[in-house]
């Protein structure tokens, strides 16, 4: 296989067939001792793009591989993966539903896990790319290859997930009777689309600031902890609504919220998949009906043009990491 060009063409006969710190299957040894280029990190972006384009395929090897690590030596395997989100989604159901039956947002456990669907992708990658390149430093100082394949990686096996947990909800949807909203499922793919871009732009930026300050990933976690309670998941964006409404002087949350890349994301899942913006609870004495708003009453196209707003803004932040990413990546094999 030829990796794409990035830089002056060089060949390296001699790779050793593994490397201690990052198993890797004989296939990326074997690709490896091919044509090949080096990075530069100098390199204008174009080239970059193209050099991604190009080693698509290793981009999927190295999913397919982190996968298999996962995994490794496991009995069940695979089916981790199906358990967990499917056990969260009980524990949900039970504490909301059973046990504080009648209180709050009707199958809270359906609205919160359409929220934590977009929420754990991002959150995973994230995690997960501040110490990938760190971690592969073995193939980083011995191989030349687009060095970003490595924050893409976590990106795809947080996507595979992703599918996982969303194949788990759709049986638990079903079981329970609820429907989504067909009309709002129009936006579901420009929502995750959204949604990868997003992430891939994190991961690569945090890949590429970890290997000089190790700290990156431990700010990043507590950072990560702080985004999750500002994004409308375990209450609804409605509540925030109410409340500037009540309460004019704290105005600018409702600005803090609209200008997280998360939110618009979020509300899409939600809107599509819980499939309500509101509903109604009786009052005290059940003598009168209270209709409350969990999401802003829109249109799909009123969605859609929030998710287009994410996209531009993503796809910028995106290229930027690139650059970054670019800046940063020609010392590697000194820090590391």
């Amino acid at each position: 296989m030829s990796i794409g060009a990035v830089g002056p063409a060089a060949t390296e006969p001699d790779l050793p067939a593994a490397v201690d710190d990052s198993p890797l299957p004989a296939r990326v040894t074997r690709a490896t001792e091919r044509t090949m280029t080096v990075v530069n990190g100098e390199l204008r972006l174009g080239p970059r793009l193209r050099a991604l384009w190009d080693n698509r395929e290793l981009l999927l090897l190295f999913i397919r591989t982190e996968l298999k690590l996962k995994y490794k030596d496991s009995i069940l395997g695979f089916l981790w993966s199906m358990l967990n989100p499917a056990m969260v989604l009980g524990i949900y159901w039970a504490a909301f539903s059973v046990i504080n039956r009648g209180g709050g947002i009707p199958q809270f456990a359906i609205w919160l896990f359409a929220g934590l669907l977009a929420w754990n992708l991002f959150n995973n990658a994230a995690m997960t790319s501040t110490t990938v390149v760190v971690g592969k430093a073995g193939i980083v100082k011995k191989v030349a290859f687009p060095r970003e394949l490595l924050a893409l990686s976590t990106v795809g096996v947080a996507a595979f997930l992703f599918v996982i947990q969303v194949g788990v909800l759709v049986i638990v949807m079903a079981a329970l009777g609820m429907t989504p909203a067909l009309g709002y499922l129009a936006d579901m793919p420009l929502a995750i689309l959204d949604l990868i871009v997003f992430t891939s732009a994190v991961a690569v930026f945090l890949s590429a600031v970890n290997v000089y300050y190790r700290d990156t990933q431990h700010l990043t976690e507590v950072a990560l902890m702080a985004w999750f309670w500002g994004t409308p998941i375990v209450y609804a964006y409605g509540s925030i609504a109410s409340l500037v409404a009540r309460h004019p002087s704290v105005l600018f949350l409702k600005y803090l919220y609209v200008c997280n890349p998360m939110t618009p994301i979020v509300m899409t899942f939600q809107r599509a998949i819980y499939g309500k913006a509101s509903y109604v609870s009786p009052a005290a004495g059940n003598t009168a009906h209270v209709a409350t708003t969990l999401l802003p009453n829109l249109g799909v196209g009123g969605y859609a043009l929030g998710l287009v707003v994410v996209l531009v803004a993503s796809v910028a932040l995106f290229l930027g990491a690139l650059v970054v990413f670019g800046r940063l990546e020609g010392n590697f094999a000194e820090e590391l």
